[in-house]
This record gives C-alpha cells, sequence and structure tokens, in this order.
C-alpha cells in the first residue's frame, strides 16, 4: 500500500468519496489525470455499480491518465476482472488504482504514465526566422517582412503553448504556411510529440511537401521528419492488380491500362496514382487501389512489398504528418468508434493539429460521415461473387468456397445473388418513375407520399441482401477450419460486410423518420461512364445519407479532445465575425480556450483593384438577366484583353454565355476555355500560359487555384454564389433552423455564400504587384440590405456602381 498523499491531492479524495456516499457505496470507476509529479488532480465519474460489480466502456476513458477502481469491502487485492482491466487500460498508457470507500488507502495495479514538461516555443525567437535578419532573410533574394505574418506566428505560437483552440484568418499574401509550419516544427523538435498538418486540396499537400516544409526546417535548423500521407486508395493494391491480370474477362475492355499499371508497379517507389504517367479510369483503379476492408494484412502475400505498409511504417517516426481533411477524417472517425486516441488508427497518435483551408471542414467532414449506395456499387460487389463471362462460363470466390466445403449449396446462392440484382433493378426502375422529370428527391414530410413505393423496394432489396449474405455465411462455415484463411475466404468475408453494410443502409433509409440527425435523399444521374454494365436505361439513381450538423462530432473527435488545434484560412468572416463559421465547424463549443483573430493581407488593394457593379443589370430573377450576362461579360472579355476567370453558379448559364461569347469574339485572338472540355488541371495550366485566354468556370473553380500574374487581369462573377435551394442537404438545415424559429436565409444561405463569393475574388490578386478587376453582374450585392454583409467581406478597395459602357471603360483603363 502507498500513502494517499502521494497519489491523490486532497481535493480529488474528498471528491471521490463523496461520490461513493451517493453511490451508497457500491462499486464506482473513475477517470483521472494526473500532474507532472503524478498526482491525481481531478477526477470523473465514469461507471457506477453494485457491491460486487461494476460495467465499464474504456473509451469512455480515453482522455484520462488513470482508471481508478473502489473496493466496498476494503481488501485491494485485484481480482481477476481487475486485472483484465488493468491489461486493457495498460495496453493504452493509462494506470490503474484501487482504493478503499473511505480513500485512506491505494493499491497501484499499474503505474500510470506521468506528463512530460512541455517545452514552450521561445516566441521572439520563433518570428525572428521570418524578420529582417533572420534566416528567411538570408535565404530569400526579395525578402519583405511581413508584420501581419509575424503576428499570425505569434498567435499560433501562443495556442501551442497554451493549449488553445486558434481559429485565424489570414487574407491573401499573408503567408500562413510558414505562419504555422515554424511553430509546428519547434513544437515537434522540442517535445517529440507529432503535429497533423490537414490541407483541404492535394495542390496544397504538394506544395507543403515539396517546398515549404523542407524550406521551414532549413530556416529553423530543427531535424524534423515528415511525410506526406494519402488515403490508401490512392494507392495501387500489389495483390488485387495481381488477381485483376489473371481475370481478364473483368476488364476486358481495359486490359492495355491494367497492363501498363502493372508494369509500372515493379518499379515505382510509391505506389501513389498521382505518380503514373496516365490518368486510369476510375472504374480500373477502384478495382486495384488499397482498401481497409479488403486488406489482408500480415496474410497477404505481397505485404512485404505493400506501398501502404510501408508509407505508415514511416509515419510511425514521423513528427509532422501532411494529410488531406478527408484523411484526418476518417482516422478521427476510428478514434471515436473505439480506438481512442492514444493508439495507431488510421494516423499513429497525436495531440495537435492544423487545418490549412479550414473553410472547407463541414463540407469535408459532410462528404465524409455521408454514405450512400448505387446499383453498380452493389454490382460491382456481386460479380466478384459470381459472374458470368463472355464466353458463357462462370467464374467468381462462390466455386472456391463450394470447392473447399464440405456442402454443395451453389445454386442457391447464384439464386440468391440474382434476387439481389433483380431487387436492386427494381427499385433503380420505382424510383426513377417516382422522380419523373425530377433530378433530386429529399425524404421529409412533405414527401414521404413520394416514397412509399421506393420504400417497399427498398424493404426487398435489404431483405434479399440478408439472405444472399447468410447462405455465404453457411458455406464458409461449412469449411473446414484448416481452409478458411485463404485468401478467397478472407476476401468473400471482406465483401460481405460491404454487402451487410448495404442492407443496413436499406433499414435505416426505410425508417428514415426515426434519424432526425441524418438527411436522406436520392439522385437521377446519367448512365454513361459506367463500364461493363448494359442498361438501355440512360438514368441510374444514387441514394444517399447525410448528416444533418457535423459540429457536435467535430466537437467530439477533433476540438475535446486535441491539446491544440489551429485552423486557419483566408475565409472564415462573414462580414466581421466568426460566428458562422464557428457555429457550422462546432469550434464554437470551445469558449474556455478559443481563441479567434484575422490579419488581414498585405496586397495594395486600394491601388490595385477595381470592384465593380453594372448599375444597368437586371435583377437575377429577371427574364433578361442571362441575355444581360452574356453581352457583360462579352464586353468586359474584350475590355481585359482575355485574360478573365468567369465564375458561375450554374452549368446552363456557364454554357449558354460561352456559347454567345464564341459567337461574339470570332476572329479576335481570345482562346475561350470552358470548364468539362478538359481535366482541370490541364484547362488552369493552359489558361496560365495563354496571356489572351479566358476561363468560363463553375464551383469547384471558385477556389484553390492560384494564377498569379498577367494571365488573370479579371475576375467576373455572374451571380452571387447562394446555394441552390434544391440541395437537399443545404434544405434540410434551413427547414431546422425554420423550424427553430431562426432566419434561414440570414443565418445559413447568406454567411454560406458570402464565404464561396470571398473565395472567388481571392483568385484575383495573388502577388504584391498583381492588379485586376472585380465585376460583380449581381446588383442585389448593392439593393439589398444583405449586400453590405459581402461588401464588408472584401478588401478595401475603389468600388464604382455605374451602367455597363461606363465600367468596361473603367476595366480598361484601369488595367491599360
Amino acid at each position: 500500500m502507498m500513502k494517499i498523499s502521494d497519489r491523490f491531492s486532497d481535493l480529488v479524495c474528498s471528491q471521490i468519496r463523496m461520490a461513493i456516499e451517493e453511490c451508497d457505496g457500491n462499486e464506482v470507476f473513475f477517470g483521472g489525470k494526473i500532474n507532472s509529479e503524478g498526482i491525481v488532480v481531478s477526477v470523473e465519474l465514469a461507471a457506477r455499480g453494485n457491491k460486487e460489480s461494476v460495467p465499464l466502456q474504456l473509451h469512455e476513458l480515453s482522455s484520462c491518465h488513470v482508471v481508478i477502481h473502489n473496493h466496498p469491502s476494503g481488501k485491494l487485492i485485484p481480482s481477476q476482472a481487475d486485472l483484465v482491466v488493468a491489461s486493457n487500460v495498460a495496453e493504452n498508457a493509462k494506470g490503474f488504482y484501487i482504493i478503499d470507500n473511505y480513500v485512506s488507502d491505494v493499491y497501484v495495479v499499474v503505474e500510470p504514465i506521468k506528463n512530460a514538461v512541455k517545452t514552450k516555443i521561445d516566441t521572439n525567437k520563433a518570428v525572428s526566422y521570418i524578420s529582417y535578419g533572420g534566416s528567411l532573410e538570408k535565404k530569400s533574394n526579395h525578402f519583405e517582412e511581413r508584420p501581419s505574418q509575424q503576428k499570425l506566428l505569434s498567435s499560433i505560437c501562443s495556442a501551442f503553448n497554451n493549449d488553445l483552440i486558434g481559429v485565424f484568418e489570414a487574407g491573401t499574401g499573408v503567408g500562413k504556411s510558414y505562419a504555422y509550419l515554424i511553430p509546428s516544427i519547434i513544437w515537434a523538435a522540442k517535445n517529440k510529440q507529432r503535429v497533423v498538418i490537414s490541407t483541404g486540396t492535394i495542390n496544397l499537400q504538394q506544395q507543403l511537401a515539396e517546398k515549404d516544409i523542407p524550406t521551414a526546417i532549413e530556416l529553423t535548423g530543427l531535424p524534423v521528419k515528415f511525410i506526406l500521407l494519402k488515403g490508401r486508395q490512392n494507392y495501387v493494391c500489389l495483390r488485387r492488380l495481381a488477381d485483376q491480370i489473371n481475370e481478364p474477362d473483368l476488364f476486358a475492355s481495359e486490359d492495355n491500362q491494367l497492363e501498363r499499371i502493372y508494369e509500372w508497379s515493379k518499379t515505382s517507389l510509391t505506389g501513389s496514382r498521382s505518380d503514373l504517367s496516365f490518368m486510369p479510369s476510375d472504374y480500373v483503379w477502384r478495382s486495384i487501389c488499397s482498401e481497409s476492408d479488403s486488406c489482408m494484412g500480415m496474410r497477404c502475400p505481397e505485404r512485404e512489398k505493400c506501398f501502404v505498409m510501408k508509407i505508415r511504417k514511416e509515419a510511425t517516426d514521423a513528427q509532422l504528418l501532411v494529410v488531406n481533411h478527408h484523411l484526418l477524417f476518417a482516422d478521427i472517425e476510428t478514434r471515436l468508434s473505439g480506438v481512442g486516441y492514444e493508439d495507431t488508427a488510421v494516423l499513429p497518435p497525436y495531440k495537435r493539429i492544423i487545418f490549412d483551408e479550414a473553410h472547407g471542414i463541414e463540407d469535408a467532414a459532410t462528404s465524409f460521415f455521408s454514405q450512400e449506395i448505387t446499383k453498380f456499387k452493389l454490382y460491382r460487389q456481386l460479380r466478384y461473387l459470381y459472374r458470368t463471362r463472355k464466353n458463357g462460363s462462370v467464374a467468381g470466390h462462390l466455386f472456391t468456397l463450394e470447392a473447399l466445403s464440405t456442402v454443395s449449396d451453389a445454386e442457391h446462392i447464384i439464386f440468391a445473388i440474382e434476387s439481389v440484382k433483380t431487387a436492386m433493378q427494381e427499385l433503380d426502375e420505382a424510383t426513377l418513375a417516382v422522380l419523373d422529370m425530377q433530378s433530386t428527391l429529399r425524404i421529409s414530410e412533405q414527401t414521404a407520399h413520394m416514397f412509399l413505393s421506393i420504400k417497399k423496394e427498398f424493404e426487398n432489396l435489404g431483405t434479399s441482401l440478408v439472405d444472399c449474405t447468410s447462405l455465404f455465411r453457411k458455406l464458409i462455415d461449412s469449411i473446414p477450419e484448416d481452409n478458411r484463411e485463404t485468401q478467397p475466404v478472407w476476401e468473400t468475408k471482406n465483401i460481405l460486410r460491404r454487402l451487410e453494410g448495404f442492407a443496413a443502409f436499406c433499414k435505416t433509409f426505410t425508417v428514415w423518420d426515426e434519424h432526425k440527425d441524418i438527411v436522406f435523399y436520392i439522385e437521377k444521374q446519367k448512365n454513361s461512364g459506367q463500364k461493363n454494365y448494359s442498361s438501355p436505361q440512360p438514368f441510374f439513381c444514387r441514394f444517399v445519407q447525410s448528416p444533418m450538423e457535423i459540429a457536435n462530432k467535430m466537437n467530439q473527435g477533433v476540438f475535446e479532445p486535441m491539446e491544440s488545434v489551429v485552423c486557419v484560412s483566408a475565409t472564415l468572416r462573414t462580414g466581421r465575425n466568426f460566428g458562422y463559421w464557428l457555429a457550422r465547424s462546432g469550434a464554437a463549443y470551445c469558449k474556455d480556450n478559443l481563441v479567434t483573430a484575422d490579419f488581414p493581407s498585405p496586397f495594395p488593394y486600394k491601388k490595385n483593384m477595381l470592384f465593380a457593379i453594372p448599375s444597368d443589370a437586371p435583377m437575377p430573377e429577371s427574364q433578361d438577366f442571362q441575355s444581360f450576362t452574356e453581352k457583360a461579360v462579352a464586353n468586359l472579355i474584350l475590355s481585359a484583353c482575355g485574360r478573365t476567370l468567369v465564375l458561375f453558379t450554374s452549368y446552363e448559364a456557364l454554357r449558354a454565355t460561352w456559347n454567345y461569347c464564341r459567337v461574339q469574339l470570332e476572329g479576335t485572338d481570345i482562346t475561350l476555355l470552358k470548364q468539362g472540355d478538359d481535366e482541370r488541371f490541364r484547362l488552369l495550366e493552359e489558361f496560365k500560359n495563354d496571356f489572351q485566354s479566358v476561363l468560363f468556370a463553375t464551383d469547384s473553380f471558385w477556389e484553390g487555384i492560384d494564377v498569379p500574374g498577367n494571365s488573370l487581369s479579371q475576375v467576373i462573377i455572374a451571380r452571387l454564389p447562394f446555394n441552390v435551394p434544391t440541395n437537399p442537404v443545404f434544405a434540410a438545415r434551413s427547414e431546422a433552423i425554420q423550424a427553430k424559429g431562426g432566419s434561414s436565409f440570414m443565418e445559413l444561405s447568406v454567411p454560406d455564400a458570402v464565404i464561396k463569393f470571398r473565395q472567388g475574388i481571392g483568385r484575383l490578386i495573388r502577388h504584391s504587384d498583381d492588379r485586376g478587376c472585380v465585376v460583380v453582374l449581381d446588383k442585389r450585392i448593392i439593393e439589398k440590405r444583405y449586400g453590405k454583409i459581402f461588401l464588408d467581406s472584401i478588401p478595401e478597395c475603389r468600388i464604382i456602381y455605374e451602367k455597363l459602357d461606363y465600367i468596361c471603360k473603367s476595366v480598361e483603363d484601369f488595367l491599360f
């Protein structure tokens, strides 16, 4: 036994005694946190029981340092159940104590790991690296000290040193990468603690890994290992690739792609899709990429060469991990499901996160935590189990399993598989009939009557899936133990888990009204692009379940368990405050340790940017607005001699305007590029390299593109980027706000549009010497009261509200 004072503070002793008394002296579990001396300084009651036992969910104690259990008998020798708990908590780097009801004695079963004393960042020294006389000036030929960058770096140092949630808006040109990389590198090196840097785009990931991080390491002189991690689906699975090469019937029209990938895989150092010299079809890549639920782990015959295994081994001793938001959320989901935060999940354990491009967190999390099913996703799984080749022969895991088993049930199972396919086809057809001319249907009280016939088909599909998977399970159970670890059995089990997931999806969809936190909707999509599935029907259906809100999950999975989280972006505020973003992202929960600040761009917008709105434009709801847009865009392009990015909110308006301009500008040297005519990267490269080109774009081009210099001198925004009311998730969130008595337009539509609007404007000025014009054809920004929120969100610059002819002349004068 040990002295209680060596293990517990007096306050904690009295708190435990009181909690045990309130439980009538029964068994209780506590989670305790210790200080650097090993004294328990705070406790949280985790579970209550009776005189003999108590239930315990260890994941509920993920943030504690020591698990504390009382023995009402006063005898502190651990029972067998105690030893099991002690073993589990020890694996998670926690201690385990047994105490009596009076907290007078303690038996230490497992010693906790004492908190390491943290070495705080020397903020002045960190700032000196990017100041005059510092290492960045010595390295750069065109160095300019940026006060806003210094202040941002200082704020991030404070967030690390004081375990804060920092939400920082940094305008274009502040230099946010170095501002967060330098503190991250110093912290990781001094405290031997991993930092995760999560971005929204692949381009930024590549820039960080190839340029910014190596430079920042050089600036600090600290030896820190970093690694760029992608989702495992970005890497080829050598076992699956070999299987497809040996099963050419699956890819009759894609053999050349498979052969090229196979040859590349023999010499590739990374196995990453981005390193291929060509872009394989999505259909081929999905069938050979690495997937978590098809990974055989140590049973895999290719484990020694596995690209995912290699990258994960490298990650275990890396101090900086560069990931994207999607991969980070995959890790967070695994930890929330019970793995906890001390062990390796998708990523090695970490306590500090930097979110760059943080404005996209809600969309990224909503996308990740959504689920969907289409007939092609389902058929793809079934084909691995059973399929008919072109020559009439049959193949699939079913026949291997039957050969290994002691029973023969292939005929019944084939019938069950065909029943699933029929049920899926009938669900698709019934849904298309209900949708008719609609492209989207959200299931709600208003549309419930339309869902009745679809619901019946969903139930049939769910039943067919359960029947099919049950027959396969019975077949596997009949296989002798010695043969159950073979590759076909392993892969079949993984496929069955997916099919059972589809069955659960069907069940949830049929009881949609019991899940108020989920948005259920159906989308009609074109059949083109799907391989090897002949169908006279030009459309198919996509059934989706998306979370209504992600704020609570973000708080539970990110902001609450982390020691510090830093969120940076050029567009986090709407108007002049962070309220909207904080509420949507979940950061608003962190009231006690939350800090916010904005760091304006150092660029001379007053001198270098003209912002114009044509006063003679019709309102967007007018039938004349599209024709005005076409004329305005053509004239403005001429005024700028090309060099224009035209941003739309709908592809129909984009196409109509492009067609008009193509005719009007025929005979000029101006090249008109249109989103959808080529791959995104190639379009951007052509736009950058052709100084007289114009790019007509929508949605994804509003953010994440960087075209500095003379290639881009004008951004035209056709309409304010309000989310379309038919977007099912957006509509559901709007209704939820209205139901609470709020204004969905002012609380959701406007701030959401403002952030996207600011991203669009941000495409123009990328360097301090860039000059250009932003022309907004939507005069609601002037004539509607809410327009002031948009205007308050742009940099201070010259604003004109005049007729189109005057604006065209002003653009020409400003640029030339």
